[in-house]
Parts: structure tokens; sequence; C-alpha cells
């Protein structure tokens, strides 16, 4: 594929955080002629429909901001319309690294994608919800596996509307379990997709990066550390979709929450979250950001996103 068809048609990976993206993104980026950026959300985070494009002021001012654009260190061209600005990006990535296509991982709102990139290619990547809802509360993004799951769920709903647009030959699915279990397998599948022969740099990541290689034993831990009422919790608000993505319920009842159970639910969701924003940020910075954020003043948010910024690199390394 020339760099001229890969821009106007590149990939994207989509599927819920926590569901391995992380991994397969090093993976594809480990590919001699793959180039692929990490979590690209704000190409569509601030879209609210079909040519209605962002004002580009704004859009500017966000992007300093943002930590995850600004790892990339691109060159804004204030000159560009919105569409070609974030085209631009992906041609900057390209280029940079000196690669025949180029990709990037979405994790929300990717069928935005296509208002931007209509002939958009996708692998969707899916993870059992029994694992995704407890890592989501390991970061703090959820006090309990019945709103854990729900980033699971969205994504999963998005991707059964998305897919109903394309047609198969702009489409892969993968299984992250299997990925787990036979990468060069699912690798070399990828490959075939993107028209491209596997690489075994894919699996060299770990030389270079601090995530470990595929390992089996990794798929389904929630067999041997979920509690049964976690698994009914989770099977609870999302039975369909586990056995429309192929995989099996745990057998167990199942369970129905009340209106009130479901209120107690939330409520402990928002305490836990509190909890884990408080330890993350101390709670000096954790009430001013509070204030703020109900002030609304502009160059004090932006000084806090610039400092949660700096924390959140900080906890990365």
């Amino acid at each position: 594929m020339t760099q001229n068809n890969s821009l106007s048609a590149p990939c994207f990976l989509v599927g819920a955080e926590r569901s391995g993206t992380t991994m397969l993104r090093l993976m594809l980026n480990g590919h001699p002629q793959l180039a692929w950026c990490s979590e690209s959300e704000f190409i569509v985070d601030h879209l609210a429909a079909p040519g209605c494009w962002p004002d580009l002021q704004e859009y500017h001012k966000l992007l300093d901001t943002d930590r995850i654009f600004q790892t990339y260190n691109f060159h804004v061209d204030h000159r560009l319309s919105y569409p070609d600005l974030v085209k631009d990006f992906m041609r900057q990535k390209q280029v940079r690294d000196r690669k025949e296509q180029v990709g990037a991982t979405v994790h929300r709102h990717f069928d935005r994608l296509l208002w931007i990139w209509p002939e958009a290619r996708f692998i969707h990547l899916v993870r059992d919800p029994r694992d995704v809802a407890p890592s989501c509360i390991g970061m703090g993004w959820a006090g309990n596996v019945w709103t854990g799951v729900e980033r699971w769920r969205e994504a999963e709903d998005l991707w059964t509307t998305l897919k109903s647009k394309l047609t198969s030959d702009r489409y892969l699915e993968v299984r992250y379990e299997l990925l787990l279990q036979d990468p060069e397998a699912v690798l070399t599948q990828i490959c075939q997709f993107l028209g491209l022969s596997y690489s075994a740099h894919m699996l060299r990541y770990p030389d270079y990066t601090t995530y470990d290689a595929p390992d089996a034993r990794h798929a389904q831990k929630w067999k041997q550390t979920m509690k049964k009422k976690d698994v009914q919790l989770v099977e609870a608000k999302v039975a369909h979709l586990l056995v429309e993505r192929g995989y099996e319920l745990s057998g167990h009842e199942v369970l129905s929450p009340s209106a009130l159970q479901k209120k107690v639910l939330q409520v402990q969701d928002r305490l836990a979250r509190i909890q884990a924003r408080v330890r993350s940020m101390g709670l000096p910075l954790f009430v001013a950001d509070y204030i703020i954020r109900r002030l609304g003043v502009e160059p004090w948010q932006r000084a806090m996103r610039l400092r949660l910024n700096e924390l959140e690199q900080a906890a990365l390394k």
C-alpha cells in the first residue's frame, strides 16, 4: 500500500480500555512497515456530528493540555481545517517512523472516525468483560464490577453499530485470549488483513518496553480470582453481549439487582472512585481540583490539567 492510500484509509485498533489494546498496539508498531499511534481519542472526543467540526482555537488549546497528544510532540499547523489537521497528525507519525502504513488506537466514539476517513479499516479487540471490570477497578475508574463493566458494554455496543456499516473486508475481529495463547497465528492473520507479511519483530516489544510477552495464563483470570457475586453482577448486565462475542456464561444463577441495589452500587462506586483519586492526587490537590472545576475558571482549569498530566506521567514511569 502506498503512503497516500494508507493515509486515506488508515486502520484503527478499537475496543474497550483494559482489553489488551496497549499490548497489541506495541506488537503492531513493532512491524517494520507499521507505524501505530497510541490512544488517539483527541481525534474524536470533540466531534458532535458529521461535518460539524470543533472550533479550531478551542481545539488547539485543548491539545496543549492533552497528556497523550503531548507525548507525540506533533506540530499543530494552525492553517489547516479540522479534518486536515488530524489527518496531518497521522501523516507526521508515518513520516517520522518511516513506515508504509499508519494506524491508531481509539477506545471511544470510534464510529466517528468514518466522518473523517470514510474508507477506514478496523481491528476490533475484545476481552472477557469479567476480566475487564476488575481491571477498571484497579485503575481507579470504577468502584465495583457493576460499574466497571460499563466501559466494556459501551465499547461493544458501539462496535456492533459500527460493524453494521462496514463491508467484511474492512474489519477484523480479534479475541484477546487467543492473542495470548497463539500470538504468532493471530498476528499473522492481522498482517494478512493489512496486506503485510508477518514479522517476528512484532513480538520483540518486551526488549524495549515494560510490557511482558504474551502469557496464556493471563487469559480469563476471573475463573480463579473473581467472587461469585461479582461474576453474577457482570453477567446480569452484559450476558447477551458475552454470548454474542463467543464467551460462555459461568452457569451461576442469574441475578436481577433491584432498583435499591443498583443505587447502592452507584453510591459505592462514587465513593470508591473519590478515594482512589485522593490516593493518586493527594488530598490538597484533590480539593483544589474540585473547587476549580466548580468555579469554572479557565486559566485555573488549564493549570490544573497541566499539573494532573504531570502526575499521570510520573505514575507511568
